[in-house]
């Protein structure tokens, strides 16, 4: 008799088998196909709009063209600035929190921020920050005297200070939950006790022996908040400047201009977006090979002291900053979509009213439905797939490699692959169908979805399932009857972020559904551009409910159905 620990003969006809190398394919080969469809054109051939040679006169035309050099400054600029500012202040609140024991609820408290789209968080910002905006109106004119706004710039500042911010309230939780997961995979307490009986303070413990071991976990999640920060649309079409806008957007626009011609440089500007991130990820490996060697000898001279324990209790405050920036402009979304009238300098609104609902109801339904039914095709799709892999994996005892594929979707920029991946779907006669918006969007909730589930698939207890197979269950009986049980939080929450992840899918959605494919986020990147605020509001907020509403379900379920059994709910 076979123990119920051995490993699972491998069978090649195994459904489970297949799940692996179904999951890589399904947004490589999207990526790849993409990247080629894009390459072409950036040399001249695509002979559907009469590109029928190879040539260099795309790039010829992008460099000719007015404020290209701008735009990579200022794409370089905000990038940069937003991953290093989002590093430094992940690192600073959790090596502040962590030795003394206060990380425990943060998890849950940021949670519900990485679920709000970022083109909501934008518009909020918006609403936020303006010269008309809400800040302002709190301390005019008794403070400043501004009986009309003043005329300062800040959405759309030549800066893009506007994008970085935005950009950090949303990076800066997502890698403190990465770093507060990577803590359970390094014996941190251990360490920290150790480097403090030797005289280092508690921030300057933990970033001396636990940042290091840490960065190998968390390296492939800052790479992608800097290919990301690099080439952002959603939020630089909202708050950033509109001459010249960021490289991105740069590409965008032309891709979208009336005049084909216009695909050709469009092209060339999205592969030197790839090249700019290729580039930057380049760099910042360089740079961590730098810090690694100066850490070993800042190490040896065994210095005490110094600026860490300051400077993380700023970063902690700076990000409670963060934070109350998040809530407000939420909270400025609440206030808009109801508000029936707000002029200039009231603190809040004069008159309210729920006629911006029903007025807008006809209009929301329909992008509404289409982003839920996208939202749980994808997810659960996705689901499916990742759940299957982690299965034959926990089965074969063979633990995946494929970890860096993962971020793949995550590192290459979409305005590089989108368009190509267009023309395939146009050639295929897919374009505009709800089925190639969910396949699109499938390849960015997949790489997400498994990194939600992976540590917590792999952490379960093994003797759980060996006590079952040695009552005589099948391995299908312990997947649905023990381990799903165990797990249904983890796996409820990781679907939560893949509909999260699809609700806010701005250039998928634009690029595999033509223009044809209305969702709430599209919209909202619309109306933002000039609508009536409390239109945006209404359509912005309603962007924000729905992944927020699946996290608070996927959070709540475990504890109804498992109220009366400690320790799964």
């Amino acid at each position: 008799m076979t123990p119920p620990d051995a490993p699972t003969r491998r069978r090649p006809w195994s459904v489970l088998a297949w799940a692996r190398p179904l999951t890589l394919l399904a947004f490589t080969a999207p990526i790849a196909a993409g990247l080629l469809g894009t390459l072409l054109p950036a040399f001249g051939y695509l002979p559907a709009i009469g590109g029928s040679g190879v040539s260099l006169q795309p790039w010829r035309e992008l460099l000719a063209a007015p404020g290209v050099a701008s735009a990579l400054a200022l794409t370089l600029a905000t990038g940069w600035s937003a991953t290093l500012l989002s590093l430094l202040l992940a690192v600073g609140i959790v090596a502040a929190l962590h030795p003394r024991g206060r990380s425990t609820r943060l998890a849950e408290w940021l949670a519900p921020l990485l679920a709000m789209p970022h083109a909501a968080l934008a518009i909020g910002l918006a609403f936020l920050i303006s010269p008309s905006g809400w800040l302002v109106r709190w301390v005019s004119p008794a403070w400043t005297g501004w009986d009309v706004p003043p005329d300062v710039a800040t959405i759309g500042h030549p800066s893009g200070w506007p994008v970085v911010l935005a950009l950090l309230i949303k990076e800066v939780p997502y890698l403190v939950l990465m770093l507060l997961a990577a803590l359970n995979q390094v014996p941190a307490r251990a360490q920290v006790d150790v480097a403090r009986s030797m005289g280092y303070g508690p921030a300057q413990a933990w970033l001396a022996v636990v940042l290091p071991p840490l960065w190998r976990q968390i390296r492939w999640p800052v790479y992608a908040v800097l290919a990301f920060s690099l080439s952002v649309v959603d939020v630089a079409l909202v708050l950033g400047p509109g001459n010249p806008p960021t490289l991105a957007v740069l590409a965008v626009r032309w891709f979208a201009d009336p005049d084909p011609g216009w695909i050709f440089p469009a092209s060339a500007a999205a592969m030197v977006l790839l090249g700019v991130v290729a580039a930057s990820l380049a760099v910042l490996r360089g740079v961590e090979h730098g810090i690694a060697a100066w850490h070993v000898r800042h190490l040896a001279r065994g210095r005490r002291g110094g600026a860490s324990e300051p400077l993380a209790r700023l970063a902690t405050r700076l990000g409670g900053l963060l934070l109350a920036s998040a809530v407000l402009a939420v909270v400025g979304l609440v206030l808009w979509s109801f508000a029936a009238s707000w002029r200039y300098p009231a603190a809040l609104p004069t008159a309210w009213t729920a006629a911006n609902w029903t007025r807008q109801a006809g209009s929301l339904a329909l992008p509404a439905l289409t982003t839920l039914v996208i939202g749980a095709a994808s997810t659960l799709i996705a689901l499916v797939l990742v759940l299957s892999g982690l299965e034959h994996e926990s089965r074969s005892k063979r633990r995946s490699r494929a970890v860096p594929w993962l971020y793949l979707p995550l590192l290459v920029p979409q305005v590089a692959f989108l368009f190509g991946l267009q023309v395939l779907l146009v050639r295929l006669g897919a374009d505009g169908r709800l089925l190639a918006v969910i396949a699109c969007h499938l390849v960015f909730v997949l790489p997400y979805l498994h990194l939600s589930l992976a540590d917590p698939w792999r952490a379960l207890d093994p003797r759980l399932a060996r006590t079952a197979a040695s009552l005589g269950a099948s391995p299908a009986r312990i997947f649905w009857r023990v381990k799903l049980p165990v797990l249904l939080r983890p796996v409820l929450l990781a679907a939560a972020i893949g509909f999260a992840v699809s609700a806010g899918q701005y250039l998928p959605t634009l690029y595999a559904g033509a223009g044809r494919v209305a969702t709430l986020t599209t919209e909202a990147v619309t109306l933002a551009s000039g609508a009536d605020r409390r239109v945006i509001g209404t359509w912005a907020l309603l962007q924000a409910l729905l992944p927020l509403l699946a996290y608070l379900a996927a959070a709540t379920l475990p504890r109804l159905l498992y109220r009366h059994r400690r320790g799964l709910a």
